[in-house]
Formats: structure tokens, sequence, C-alpha cells
């Protein structure tokens, strides 16, 4: 057994798409998402637990995680807002967990502090997000028969560092999976790469793993408790001037989501007018036509990820999302890397 985890994230609707091998090699299977409201977590399961009793046949080492949150789900700064909420936020998870037999919970609160995408926000969530994963935590320490798993996942960049108290955050939790993607996007019309490895001279914004990894151990959490995000799925800007590639272009539009790695693979990857490139800088790979620059991972930035992974011995490689890889690949790719 590998001292490294793989985990990914899988939604609750695919559940019944993971095939054995992927199931194999899986530690840790993130279910996304469970949602809050009124202070209380819920969960639509769509008959998950059969799924869930296969995936154990086939890998009793495999453990299921609910994720609670994801990109614009909102109750998380109300429900930490006042000790009553934070119980019943606490005490939902946990029926979630008892209820369909789970090994832990995953807290994707996105933007502490910030009211992006229309999402309740407050000036307290710095600290009230240290009294809810507390309160999670102790919930989760009352069920005895053995250790169940707490873990989030954060943005990448110094904004989830300055919202948060992550030095104390971290005492509660087996990991923190970095969302080493989407590091530009949506808010950007200056092309590049959205889950680099390295930030590359000349580029405006400099997110990037590295960048990522120290300034999150620089906020109080430990090497051993991070682990690193690979994108299943691609960042698209259209309308890009045709010059350097399409690269650190000024585009007409943001940077949208992209077809899933599958897609790629199957029409764009040097297909349709599509040259890929490699930056050996960022370690990154970036497709264009004359007209849409995509940034995206591939097998070879998922080995330069493991190769960091290993350099700092973090915990891990986690991936969003398991549906956006219908060749099945990625998911061997990530493991031939960390125990080929």
């Amino acid at each position: 057994m590998s001292k490294y985890d793989i985990i990914g994230y899988v939604g609750t609707r695919d559940l019944g798409t993971l095939t054995e091998e992927d199931i194999q090699t899986l530690d840790v299977i993130n279910i996304a998402f469970a949602n809050v409201k009124n202070d209380e977590v819920y969960w639509q399961d769509f008959g998950s637990d059969q799924y869930i009793v296969r995936a154990r046949a086939i890998n009793p080492d495999i453990k299921f995680i609910i994720s609670v949150g994801g990109w614009g789900a909102g109750g998380f700064s109300e429900a930490a807002a006042t000790p009553e909420g934070r119980e019943n936020f606490a005490k939902t998870c946990v029926q979630i967990v008892q209820e369909h037999r789970l090994d832990g919970v995953d807290i994707d609160w996105e933007y502490p502090g910030y009211g992006v995408a229309g999402i309740g926000s407050s000036p307290d969530d710095k600290e009230n997000f240290t009294l809810l994963i507390q309160r999670v935590r102790n919930e989760l320490d009352q069920l005895e028969d053995k250790h169940y798993m707490l873990t989030i996942a954060v943005g990448a960049g110094s904004y989830y560092t300055d919202c948060t108290q992550m030095d104390k955050v971290q005492e509660y939790l087996d990991y923190v999976q970095l969302m080493t993607y989407d590091m530009r996007g949506g808010f950007q019309v200056l092309t590049g790469h959205h889950a680099n490895v390295y930030t590359p001279m000349g580029d405006l914004f400099k997110e990037s793993v590295d960048n990522t990894v120290k300034g999150f151990y620089r906020a109080g959490v430990p090497y051993e408790k991070m682990v690193v995000g690979v994108a299943f799925y691609s960042r698209m800007w259209t309308n890009v001037p045709n010059v350097n590639n399409g690269y650190l272009q000024m585009a007409k539009s943001t940077g949208g989501y992209g077809p899933g790695y599958s897609q790629l693979v199957e029409e764009y990857i040097d297909k349709n007018g599509y040259v890929r490139y490699w930056d050996n800088e960022a370690k990154a790979p970036y497709l264009f036509n004359g007209d849409t620059f995509i940034s995206y991972d591939d097998p070879e930035s998922i080995v330069y990820k493991v190769d960091y992974m290993k350099k700092y011995g973090l915990r891990g490689i986690m991936y969003w999302e398991y549906k956006c890889d219908e060749t099945h690949t990625l998911t061997g790719v990530i493991d031939q890397a960390i125990r080929g």
C-alpha cells in the first residue's frame, strides 16, 4: 500500500459508472455533493448505497466521503454564524454518514468571507469557519467504532489563506485538498494555464501548484496534510489573437469551462485544427487552433504533479471530476506515476 492517497470526486449520479479497475486504484471517493439549507446538510442519494456496497466488495479498503458544498453552494456562512447553526450542520452531516455507512465528511466551502456566486458571506466567516470545522470534528469523534475522516477542499491562492485560520483549521483535518485547477478562467480574459505546476515568467497571474503549496505551508498547513488537485476538464478562451500560439493573449472572452478530457482526446488534441503545445516551464499542456485556446491536464502534466507531491512529501493527489474522463485512463495514469 502506497503512503500516498489517490482521491477522486465522483458525482452522486455517476457512482454507477465506476470501473472495477478504478475502484481498485482509488483510496478515497468524495461523493459530490450534499448541500446546506437552513443550517442543515441534506443529500439526495439517488440509490447510491448499492454502488457503495459494490465498490467495497471489489476494494474493501476504499473510503467513501460525503462532500458538502461545491461551486455556488451557499448556506455555510449562515450555518457557521451561531452555535445552534454549527450544531445542526454537524449533526446532519453525521446522520448522513451513519445512514449510508460512509467514512467521513469533506467540506467544500469555497469562499469563506466572500460573496462570490451570490452566496452569503460575513467578515466573521474567518473565525466561524474554524468553529464549524471543530464542531464537525467533535461530532464525528462521538462515533467510536472507528476514525471518521474530515477533510476540506480549498481554493488555490492567497485569497483562501487570507480569509481563514488554516493553522487552526488543519488541526481538525485529515488533509487539505488544494484545488490546483481553475487557477485561471472565468475571471480572466488573459489566456494561460489553469492547472500548472509552476508559474512561468511573463505571466501576470502567479497561481500555480508550487505557489499554492508554499502559501498554505506558510499559513500553517504541514506538507504531509496537503493534497494536490488534478483537472479532468479544460478551460477555454475564444476569439484569441493568433500570436504566440494564443498563449498569454487578451481574448474576447473569459476562460469558461471547456471539454472534459475524453472529449479532448476524441475531438481536440492534435485534431480538427487544434495543435497541442507543451510549456516546459509551467509543466502544462495547451491547445490552440488559431482562435481558441484550451488549458488542461494530461498524462504528462500529471506525472509532474506527482513528482512535485513526492518532492515535498505531500499526502496525495485529488481530481475533479470522474465523469470528465470517459476513457477511464487518467486514474490509472495517476496510479502508475505514484506506485508504478
